[in-house]
């Protein structure tokens, strides 16, 4: 069946439908990781947005439950080169095509996505429409991608947050090959630590690399306050990554204002980004964001280069940033923040997603770094 792309400056673009029959809005946006389709599809900070992938080959390798970073997809629609319409692993329990039709997210494929990114590069990510079917009324189309609301102000954190507090489950941590996970090498003597993790889309790999460090996870409610948190006697509080504008969050940032200097705090992502907000900086809008799996960073601390996963539209301002905050980490590929700390409370953040799975690893130390920051702070 016959499917459109349309862009809200009236570019079009025309391929086959796969997936779910139906029609998609969102902001469109591309990603540059060769593998780990399934982990894209699932992550929650993708609400909102169709996603463009510039491997041209996927769904070869099909879909399989220890792969996924939460419980369905949530990206709105996906654009492609080619869409497998089988799969070829050992590990797979079902086709992309179908997995993406069971959860109703329409696919357009058969299009040169080389020229949708560099449209996208040229000009800024912008809002689009999926539709599938013949004789589509492409002015219509155009029309609706016009009228979606912009993601800049929306609060989608709160979406996509679990609505309930709960204990993350890790008593067969399982990884990307299913198999299970051998406990972090801490010594006998380590002692479990209580986090509570604030949810605004976070994802399991985050839990996982938790809970290999030894660590309880109780997570909550984007919106929980912070008394209920400091109820909970954490030894620290993590803010996940998550979808959509950081300024919205007013409720976050003042959570992260009320908990400076009582808890240890890591953020990861848009924790990253209410980090900054929260301290006293500016976030803005980047042209076409980062997301993919091959960004560099310079660790100002280390002065190493880390291979990072990354995954934001938005960034925070350093010129913003007040006296008593610290840049730790560039990214090298356009010199914007990549992390922070502040110089006297026990907090710190970065922009990219040291959990990345599948890879790259260089930054799994942020999560020891965590752990021995909740060690030094109980001291």
């Amino acid at each position: 069946m016959q499917a459109i792309l349309a862009l809200e400056d009236g570019r079009i673009f025309r391929g086959k439908s796969f997936g779910a029959r139906a029609e998609c809005s969102g902001e469109v946006v591309f990603n540059t990781s060769l593998t780990g389709y399934q982990e894209i599809f699932t992550d929650p900070s993708y609400a909102g947005q169709i996603v463009v992938l510039t491997n041209p080959h996927i769904g070869n390798y099909g879909t399989t439950p220890s792969d996924a970073e939460s419980k369905k997809p949530y990206i709105e629609g996906l654009v492609t080169r080619e869409f497998s319409p089988v799969s070829s692993n050992w590990r797979s329990t079902q086709v992309a095509d179908e997995y993406l039709e069971r959860y109703g997210v329409p696919v357009i494929a058969e299009i040169d996505t080389r020229a949708v990114v560099r449209h996208l590069r040229a000009h800024g990510v912008m809002r689009g429409v999926i539709a599938a079917g013949e004789n589509l009324d492409v002015d219509a189309l155009v029309a609706k991608a016009r009228a979606i609301r912009k993601m800049d102000g929306t609060d989608l954190a709160s979406q996509v947050s679990t609505p309930v507090v709960y204990e993350w489950d890790a008593s067969e941590p399982k990884n990307q090959t299913g198999d299970t996970l051998l406990t972090a090498s801490l010594g006998e003597d380590t002692k479990q630590m209580h986090v509570v993790a604030y949810d605004f889309g976070i994802k399991e790999n985050i839990l996982r690399m938790l809970t290999r460090e030894n660590l309880r996870v109780t997570v909550v409610p984007a919106r929980t306050p912070a008394a209920d948190v400091l109820a909970m006697n954490p030894d620290g509080v993590f803010f996940s990554n998550g979808p959509g504008d950081p300024e919205p969050l007013e409720y976050a940032q003042q959570n992260i204002r009320e908990l400076k200097g009582k808890k240890p705090l890591f953020g990861i992502c848009l924790g990253h980004q209410l980090f900054g907000l929260a301290l006293g900086g500016k976030t803005y809008k980047l042209k076409f964001g980062h997301h993919g799996g091959n960004h560099p960073i310079m660790n100002h601390q280390t002065g190493k280069v880390e291979i990072t996963a990354q995954n934001h539209n938005f960034n925070v301002d350093p010129a913003s940033l007040p006296d008593d905050v610290e840049q730790t980490h560039t990214n090298l590929n356009d010199q914007t923040l990549a992390g922070l700390r502040h110089k006297t409370d026990p907090m710190f953040s970065v922009q990219y997603h040291p959990e990345a799975s599948p890879g790259p690893h260089d930054s799994h130390y942020l999560f020891k770094d965590f752990r021995k920051m909740m060690e030094e702070f109980k001291k």
